[in-house]
């Protein structure tokens, strides 16, 4: 006879990851349910296949610098836009379900002001995500699913621009959002710097190098 445990019995280490297969939507929804909104780790589901991952530090470090540029980028172009941090966007038609480290809406933006409910049904995806570590196969087949049309991700100490073409990424050496910045090369000087340089001295730096671009 199969063993039940609880999900809240499976922990989840810093750097792990844990996949369960064979999981029914259903069943996701009710993960989710039980899991709820307080915790630390992330997930991704696709077509049966459910991922758990916990972040460590240096992750949520690289995650925050990268977000604080990305602020410090539209603020210096004057754009409006809105955060839904690592909410968990997911379709029941797509079989779908991600937490990005952390998401940015810029020509949707004004569809997620005083957003308190998500529903992909009738709301956007967001413009931009951003992933740190992302090696995943379950991850990119639910951004796939889910059309999110750029990620920008951070592995092996090198930032990539993904951009979705025909519903499968490919990289890119511009984003789609910023095409006339040369996003790899300011963001990459950054983050090079930021073992000896704190965060607040990196936007300062970041903000001066956008000037020849804007």
């Amino acid at each position: 006879m199969p063993v039940k445990i609880a999900i809240a019995q499976i922990k989840v280490e810093p750097g792990q990851r844990i996949i369960l297969d064979q999981i029914s939507w259903q069943e996701f929804e009710e993960i989710l349910e039980d899991l709820g909104e307080h915790r630390h780790s992330h997930i991704a589901y696709y077509k049966g296949v459910l991922e758990f991952r916990m972040p460590l530090p240096g992750h949520e470090r690289t995650k925050v610098l990268i977000s604080h540029l990305l602020v410090v980028l539209l603020e210096e172009l004057g754009l409006e836009w809105e955060s839904l941090g690592s909410t968990t966007f997911k379709s029941r038609p797509m079989q779908a379900g991600i937490e990005p480290d952390d998401c940015f809406y810029i020509d949707n933006y004004q569809a997620m002001v005083g957003k308190q409910r998500l529903n992909l049904d009738v709301d956007p995806v967001p413009d931009l995500a951003i992933e740190v570590d992302f090696t995943s196969i379950t991850q990119v087949s639910a951004y796939e699913a889910l059309g999110i049309p750029e990620i920008w991700r951070y592995e092996d100490e090198k930032l990539e621009i993904s951009l979705l073409e025909e519903g499968k990424y490919i990289n890119s050496l511009m984003s789609k959002a910023f095409p006339s910045i040369p996003i790899i090369e300011g963001i990459s000087l950054c983050l090079k710097k930021s073992q000896v340089t704190p965060m607040s001295a990196l936007r300062r730096e970041f903000r001066q190098w956008l000037q020849e671009y804007i």
